[in-house]
């Protein structure tokens, strides 16, 4: 890919991010700097057993409990701040608001076609995990504001990782839901926000023997993973949803 060479919104979805054009990649950073010391001023987010994401260079698909916007941006920031390539995969809708498509796209992000059989979204992550990026999913599928939401987890996330040859990687947040105030568009500000990280999950550990029975284990015990990880979190910092 060249700079100012008409790029496709294919072209970005397809190619490495290490081929990215230098303005893609300079425009990565400044959003990297500028959305990282916004957020970690306003809201403090750490990692615990961060090593355990940065230090992996291997494809994997990470997988985290969804309760705002702010977890997919510290993540992606931590990422490229590690210099881990990191691609989100993000609901097709957002690419209706103006200029996001643009963004996303050059960011990194894969859209998908939630409630669909998505096959582009799957093999372009497949593509992605196999030359050792990783994959950011929220299987939640949406953002869970209460405990007592029901939750319908959408299992992608499990055949990506299969077809890509990866692991599935848990990581939990809590704090993140509570900036925003009983549903009001005011945030609640210097707000400290908890992650922890898991170990990555590999088929190889899964009991069934079937393609389909491995991957419907691996979506079972990944999110049981990630909301053990969340309950921990949640022991460890009090009053942190």
């Amino acid at each position: 890919m060249r700079a100012f060479a008409h790029n496709s919104y294919d072209d970005y979805y397809e190619a490495p991010m290490s081929e990215f054009p230098l303005p893609a990649k300079m425009l990565l950073a400044f959003a990297a700097c500028v959305c990282g010391a916004f957020t970690k001023l306003f809201w403090p987010w750490t990692f615990e057993n961060g090593e355990l994401l940065w230090n992996d260079k291997s494809g994997r698909v990470l997988i985290m409990n969804h309760v705002s916007l702010l977890e997919p941006v510290a993540t992606l920031i931590s990422m490229w701040a590690h210099k881990v390539p990191c691609r989100a995969i993000y609901k097709s809708e957002w690419d209706r608001t103006p200029g996001a498509k643009w963004l996303f796209s050059r960011l990194g992000g894969i859209p998908v076609e939630r409630g669909t059989a998505d096959i582009k979204c799957l093999r372009r992550a497949e593509r992605a995990l196999k030359r050792g990026e990783c994959v950011l999913i929220y299987p939640e599928g949406t953002r869970i504001k209460t405990d007592d939401q029901p939750v319908e987890i959408h299992g992608g996330f499990a055949l990506m990782a299969k077809m890509g040859k990866s692991s599935v990687q848990p990581i939990a947040v809590v704090g993140a839901r509570d900036i925003s105030q009983n549903g009001t568009p005011f945030k609640r500000l210097f707000w400290r926000v908890f992650f922890k990280v898991g170990e990555p999950i590999s088929f190889d550990q899964m009991t069934s023997t079937g393609r389909k029975e491995q991957a419907e284990e691996m979506e079972r015990v990944a999110m049981q993973r990630v909301y053990e990880l969340r309950d921990e979190l949640r022991a460890e910092h009090p009053g942190k949803n």
